[in-house]
Protein backbone atom coordinates (compact mmCIF):
# COMPACT_ATOMS: atom_id res chain seq x y z
CA UNK A 1 0.00 0.00 0.00
CA UNK A 2 1.34 3.43 -0.91
CA UNK A 3 1.11 6.46 1.35
CA UNK A 4 -1.49 7.97 -0.97
CA UNK A 5 -3.57 4.78 -0.84
CA UNK A 6 -3.34 4.90 2.97
CA UNK A 7 -4.59 8.49 2.90
CA UNK A 8 -7.48 7.56 0.62
CA UNK A 9 -8.21 4.61 2.90
CA UNK A 10 -8.25 6.94 5.92
CA UNK A 11 -10.71 9.24 4.15
CA UNK A 12 -12.83 6.25 3.07
CA UNK A 13 -12.89 4.92 6.63
CA UNK A 14 -14.01 8.33 7.89
CA UNK A 15 -16.78 8.31 5.28
CA UNK A 16 -17.86 4.82 6.35
CA UNK A 17 -18.22 5.99 9.95
CA UNK A 18 -20.38 8.99 9.05
CA UNK A 19 -22.41 6.85 6.65
CA UNK A 20 -23.37 4.67 9.60
CA UNK A 21 -24.67 7.74 11.44
CA UNK A 22 -26.46 8.92 8.31
CA UNK A 23 -28.17 5.57 7.78
CA UNK A 24 -29.29 5.45 11.42
CA UNK A 25 -30.74 8.95 11.24
CA UNK A 26 -32.35 8.24 7.88
CA UNK A 27 -34.04 5.15 9.32
CA UNK A 28 -35.20 7.14 12.34
CA UNK A 29 -36.54 9.86 10.04
CA UNK A 30 -38.55 7.51 7.84
CA UNK A 31 -40.03 5.92 10.96
CA UNK A 32 -41.32 9.23 12.30
CA UNK A 33 -38.50 11.10 14.05
CA UNK A 34 -38.56 14.78 13.03
CA UNK A 35 -35.70 15.76 10.71
CA UNK A 36 -34.54 18.48 13.11
CA UNK A 37 -34.04 16.05 16.01
CA UNK A 38 -30.24 16.11 15.72
CA UNK A 39 -29.06 19.67 16.43
CA UNK A 40 -25.39 20.32 15.83
CA UNK A 41 -23.28 19.81 18.92
CA UNK A 42 -26.02 18.08 20.91
CA UNK A 43 -26.40 14.32 21.17
CA UNK A 44 -30.03 13.36 21.61
CA UNK A 45 -30.54 11.11 24.60
CA UNK A 46 -32.72 8.82 22.50
CA UNK A 47 -29.91 7.77 20.17
CA UNK A 48 -28.56 4.26 20.57
CA UNK A 49 -25.25 4.10 22.47
CA UNK A 50 -23.58 2.52 19.43
CA UNK A 51 -24.59 5.51 17.30
CA UNK A 52 -23.16 7.92 19.87
CA UNK A 53 -19.88 5.97 19.78
CA UNK A 54 -20.02 5.97 15.98
CA UNK A 55 -20.35 9.77 16.01
CA UNK A 56 -17.38 10.03 18.37
CA UNK A 57 -15.27 7.66 16.26
CA UNK A 58 -16.10 9.78 13.20
CA UNK A 59 -15.11 12.96 15.04
CA UNK A 60 -11.81 11.34 16.10
CA UNK A 61 -11.09 10.43 12.49
CA UNK A 62 -11.91 13.95 11.31
CA UNK A 63 -9.51 15.43 13.87
CA UNK A 64 -6.57 13.45 12.53
CA UNK A 65 -7.35 13.27 8.81
CA UNK A 66 -6.06 16.79 7.96
CA UNK A 67 -2.71 16.20 9.68
CA UNK A 68 -2.25 12.87 7.95
CA UNK A 69 -3.28 14.44 4.62
CA UNK A 70 -0.72 17.23 4.96
CA UNK A 71 2.03 14.72 5.70
CA UNK A 72 1.19 12.44 2.79
CA UNK A 73 0.52 15.21 0.28
CA UNK A 74 3.59 17.09 1.51
CA UNK A 75 5.72 14.01 0.93
CA UNK A 76 4.31 13.70 -2.58
CA UNK A 77 4.90 17.40 -3.30
CA UNK A 78 8.49 17.08 -2.10
CA UNK A 79 8.99 13.91 -4.12
CA UNK A 80 9.78 12.04 -0.90
CA UNK A 81 7.02 9.44 -0.76
CA UNK A 82 9.66 6.82 0.00
CA UNK A 83 10.35 8.60 3.30
CA UNK A 84 6.90 7.74 4.66
CA UNK A 85 5.93 4.74 2.52
CA UNK A 86 6.48 2.16 5.26
CA UNK A 87 4.79 4.23 7.99
CA UNK A 88 1.65 5.58 6.32
CA UNK A 89 -0.27 2.28 6.07
CA UNK A 90 0.24 1.71 9.79
CA UNK A 91 -1.42 5.05 10.54
CA UNK A 92 -4.49 3.77 8.71
CA UNK A 93 -4.40 0.40 10.46
CA UNK A 94 -4.11 2.08 13.87
CA UNK A 95 -6.99 4.44 12.97
CA UNK A 96 -9.23 1.51 12.06
CA UNK A 97 -8.21 -0.29 15.26
CA UNK A 98 -9.00 2.78 17.32
CA UNK A 99 -12.40 3.22 15.69
CA UNK A 100 -13.38 -0.43 16.04
CA UNK A 101 -12.35 -0.39 19.68
CA UNK A 102 -14.42 2.74 20.19
CA UNK A 103 -17.45 1.03 18.68
CA UNK A 104 -17.20 -1.95 21.00
CA UNK A 105 -17.48 -0.02 24.27
CA UNK A 106 -16.34 2.75 26.57
CA UNK A 107 -15.10 0.85 29.62
CA UNK A 108 -11.60 1.35 31.01
CA UNK A 109 -10.06 -1.46 28.92
CA UNK A 110 -11.62 0.02 25.78
CA UNK A 111 -10.31 3.48 26.57
CA UNK A 112 -6.83 2.09 27.24
CA UNK A 113 -6.77 0.21 23.92
CA UNK A 114 -8.16 3.24 22.07
CA UNK A 115 -5.52 5.47 23.63
CA UNK A 116 -2.84 2.98 22.62
CA UNK A 117 -4.01 3.00 19.00
CA UNK A 118 -4.12 6.80 19.04
CA UNK A 119 -0.62 6.95 20.55
CA UNK A 120 0.61 4.74 17.73
CA UNK A 121 -0.92 7.12 15.19
CA UNK A 122 0.54 10.14 16.92
CA UNK A 123 3.99 8.57 17.10
CA UNK A 124 3.91 7.52 13.45
CA UNK A 125 2.77 10.94 12.26
CA UNK A 126 5.45 12.66 14.33
CA UNK A 127 8.03 10.26 12.91
CA UNK A 128 6.78 11.06 9.39
CA UNK A 129 6.90 14.81 10.02
CA UNK A 130 10.43 14.76 11.39
CA UNK A 131 11.60 12.48 8.58
CA UNK A 132 10.18 14.88 6.00
CA UNK A 133 11.74 17.90 7.70
CA UNK A 134 15.23 16.37 7.64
Amino acid sequence: MTALQALIGFAAWTLCLVTGVFLYRGLKFVTGTPINSWPRGAKPSGDAPLVKRLEDAHANSLENLPVFAVLVLGAIALGRQDTIAALAPWVLYARIGQSLTHLTGVGSPHVFVRATFWSVQLGLMLWMAFALLR
